[in-house]
């Protein structure tokens, strides 16, 4: 905001209103002079809040350019604390976050407009995780209080936004910090104008970063905050503090935490961030909406991590492939760079742990809780794990209490994060796959990555990231070719995969053999209504995402469907020595033996029958190898879901040897002649 023709006149209405309350009403004399000395002094309050408190960049977010707080700002929602689900069992958690797939949201009590509540509220205490903008909705309501006519916040007071990270032995008194405000824009006799706006409640002040008081004086902050409220309570007041450090203490005080931002907001804030370039917002939003990028859009819930996704795709306007780097500076902005920037302090058990062996720790507590299917975990499981740590590094900090340590990695950086009483999770399941995949990669844990989890699609992520952190995904590929391999254990499984290899060899398709066997398969198990072919879709798209494939399964068995099936194949070519005007000649012959709507299920069912035996002949497949059983069905999706997976993986590598991929992708859905039966 710069001082347009509104903010003039809000000025006016600022200069009134200080040299009626802050001079007159105390019986101070008002001259000409006086006049001028405010006059000047509340213009260049107001420029310094907007210069001080509504331009944002961050160096460690990659901003080369400034945004402003108007620019950018979008409207937070806050929830009841007192309702919220701090309490639930750790099971009920782990219920609600199955339900949502992705996410720690855990909230049954109604999302409500921040500034909304602000406006209701004289004393409002605002809580919330690292990142989520506690800071930022602290002035976006400092801001418009200095609008009046056109603010949102609907309450005549001038905003007074103090850092209680200064809160120290020299600044001790909120008064004084108070007074220090007006005194740097110029107020004639601060100290007195401080005092005169404040008895007559005319101030809002907004208290920011209870936890980042030095620790040596929360007690002393907490106690001159509560003494200072109930000698000025006509004023109103918001503060704001990290969840995890919030002890109480401010019982006049209305309690609200900050809710993660929803899909609604992030859009927004997308759509602002890029609102000089619409387009370019819709094409990135459509991006983070897709599946592929799942568990990158999760980190956007926090908007100081959306800002960096935005920030990212600002620059080359797309998301890495390699999203192992996306998420290890996200880490890094996390665990170092935005306190850093922000200059917070560090309690002294907490620097004996350097920023290495904290990822070391924390990686270890990842891989383990992950393998074991463990998104939630108990104190007493945390802590013994950080003793187990400390006791069994040589390089450790041998010093340190484990609840210490634990409580200090909560609160300073809100990585890990107590969702239940005594129960944690990490902040972002993002976060946990990531330390996860550093754990495997450290550890030389390739093989059993592969052997133990290459169908289990909650690892599907945790393979991304093990594929970009490694220097060669060489051996990586080659383990989970081999894994593969293993899933195509009957003989009427690898009876199917010899099929597609024996239709297409020689085929005038323009697609790779690969692309064309899996095409092959698609319609084939489209013939039998039990088996779903799916994963064959996402495979080819893997392969070639870029191949224009008109097949579709929509009619597969009724006469019309498969005709039009009949001539897309025909078109596209993948299969050698088929003769598709043969094939239509005959489907077209059967239009006459069409059932009528009234026939019996026995009379559909034969000309279905019927249907799939012309299908049969055409395709020159035996019937018998669609004949799989449950677990011959399981193999197969497990198969096709693994070769996907393979791909995929090569993309987000750093360094993949020509060589080994040729060697892989030619040997997708082939079976080798010397292959020994299981």
């Amino acid at each position: 905001m710069t001082i347009d023709p509104i903010s003039q006149a809000v000025i006016t209405n600022l200069i009134k209103l200080a040299i009626e309350t802050g001079w007159k009403q105390a019986g101070n004399q008002i001259d000409k002079k006086i006049q001028q000395q405010v006059g000047h002094a509340i213009e260049e309050y107001v420029r310094t809040y907007e210069k001080r408190h509504c331009t944002l960049k961050y160096d460690c977010l990659r901003m080369d350019n400034s945004q402003t707080l108007e620019e950018i700002y979008t409207d937070v929602q806050v929830l009841n604390t007192r309702e919220s689900r701090r309490f639930e069992s750790p099971e009920a958690l782990k219920e609600l976050f199955l339900e949502t797939g992705r996410g720690f949201i855990f909230e049954k009590t109604t999302r409500q407009e921040g500034i909304a509540v602000a406006n209701l509220e004289p004393r409002l205490m605002v809580l919330g995780s690292p990142g989520i903008g506690k800071s930022t909705f602290l002035r976006k309501v400092g801001l418009e209080a200095l609008k009046w006519e056109t603010a949102r916040y609907r309450h005549e007071l001038i905003p007074v936004f103090i850092e209680l990270k200064q809160f120290g032995d020299q600044h001790s008194e909120i008064e004084k910090l108070i007074a220090e405000e007006f005194e740097t824009c110029g107020f004639p006799n601060a100290d007195v104008f401080t005092q005169n706006l404040l008895k007559a409640g005319k101030l809002l002040i907004l208290l920011d970063g209870l936890d980042e008081v030095p620790t040596a004086y929360v007690d002393r902050a907490i106690s001159q905050i509560g003494t200072f409220v109930d000698k000025y309570d006509k004023n109103h007041f918001i503060a704001s503090c990290r969840i995890a450090a919030y002890k109480g203490g401010f019982p006049r005080f209305k309690d609200v935490t900050m809710a993660n931002f929803n899909d609604s907001q992030m859009q927004t804030f997308v759509q602002q961030w890029f609102r000089r370039e619409p387009k370019v917002a819709e094409q990135y939003w459509q991006l983070l909406d897709s599946s592929e990028y799942k568990a990158v859009k999760e980190l956007g819930q926090t908007p100081l991590l959306l800002t960096l996704l935005c920030a990212v795709y600002d620059e080359s306007q797309s998301l890495p492939k390699r999203r192992s780097a996306l998420y290890g500076e996200a880490l890094e902005v996390w665990l170092k760079k935005w306190a850093a920037e922000r200059r917070v302090h560090r309690d002294p058990i907490y620097q004996d742990l350097n920023l290495q062996l904290e990822q070391v720790l924390l990686s270890e507590i990842a891989y383990q809780s992950f393998a074991e299917d463990q998104l939630f975990f108990s104190k007493r499981e945390l802590t013994d794990q950080i003793r187990a740590f400390l006791v069994g590094n040589l390089n450790a900090p041998k010093h340190l209490d484990a609840e210490k340590v634990l409580n200090a990695i909560q609160v300073q950086q809100g990585i890990l994060v107590e969702r239940a009483r005594d129960t944690f999770s990490f902040s972002h399941l993002t976060f946990q796959e990531y330390l996860t995949a550093q754990y495997i990669v450290d550890e030389q844990q390739l093989e059993t990555l592969v052997t133990n989890h290459l169908m289990d699609r909650r690892w599907r992520e945790v393979f991304f990231l093990v594929t970009g952190l490694v220097r060669s995904a060489d051996v990586l590929l080659n383990l989970m070719r081999a894994k593969t391999q293993e899933l195509l254990y009957t003989d009427k499984l690898k009876g199917l995969i010899r099929w597609t290899n024996a239709v297409t060899t020689g085929s005038a398709g323009d697609f790779k053999p690969a692309v064309m066997r899996v095409i092959t398969l698609f319609y084939a198990l489209a013939l039998d209504s039990s088996l779903t072919p799916n994963c064959c879709i996402a495979l080819v798209l893997a392969l070639d995402r870029y191949c224009a494939l008109n097949f579709t399964l929509d009619g597969a068995l009724t006469l019309d469907g498969v005709i039009e099936n009949s001539i897309t194949l025909n078109h596209i070519k993948v299969f050698a020595s088929i003769n598709f005007q043969v094939l239509v000649n005959q489907l077209e012959a059967m239009k006459d033996s069409v059932p009528s709507d009234d026939a019996s299920l026995e009379e559909r069912r034969v000309f279905i029958s019927q249907l799939r035996h012309i299908w049969y002949d055409a395709l020159h497949l035996n019937p018998k190898l669609l004949k799989l059983s449950q677990e011959e069905r399981q193999s197969l999706e497990n198969y096709l879901y693994a070769n996907e997976l393979m791909i995929r993986c090569k993309e987000a590598a750093l360094r993949v040897s020509p060589q080994v991929w040729d060697a892989i992708e030619s040997r997708m859905l082939t079976v080798s002649d010397d292959e020994i039966d299981l």
